[in-house]
């Protein structure tokens, strides 16, 4: 069984920073790749960010890229999302998820229980 636990979340404003933190239980967390997905209310969750197992491969989405960065620690078990430059509409519960590299919500099969952020002006 794989169970992921998100922290870092809290209430920030416009132009400051938050670190997400993964931890990831579970003997296959080396061999999965991971992303952080984050729905707003009234919204769909959408991707945010991915990295491959191995952490060479990374992608964004066009909101995140160039302010946001995701990393992996594999000894640690740990994945995170280091956000700069925070926006009002970077609010949303922000999810972690172990599948297969990809933007798809459905090529995930293990989530975490999400992590609020809050951006005010």
């Amino acid at each position: 069984q794989v169970q992921l636990v998100e922290s870092g979340g809290g209430l920030v404003q416009a132009g400051g920073s938050l670190r997400l933190s993964c931890a990831v239980s579970g003997r296959t967390f080396r061999s999965g790749s991971m992303g952080w997905f984050r729905q707003a209310p009234g919204k769909e969750r959408e991707f945010v960010a991915g990295i491959s197992w191995g952490g060479s491969n990374t992608n964004y989405a066009d909101s995140a890229k160039g302010r946001f960065t995701i990393s992996r620690d594999n000894a640690k078990n740990t994945v995170y999302l280091q956000m700069n430059s925070l926006k009002r509409e970077d609010t949303a519960v922000y999810y972690c998820a172990r599948g297969s590299y990809g933007s798809d919500p459905s090529a995930y099969d293990y989530w975490g229980q999400g992590t609020q952020v809050t951006v005010s002006s």
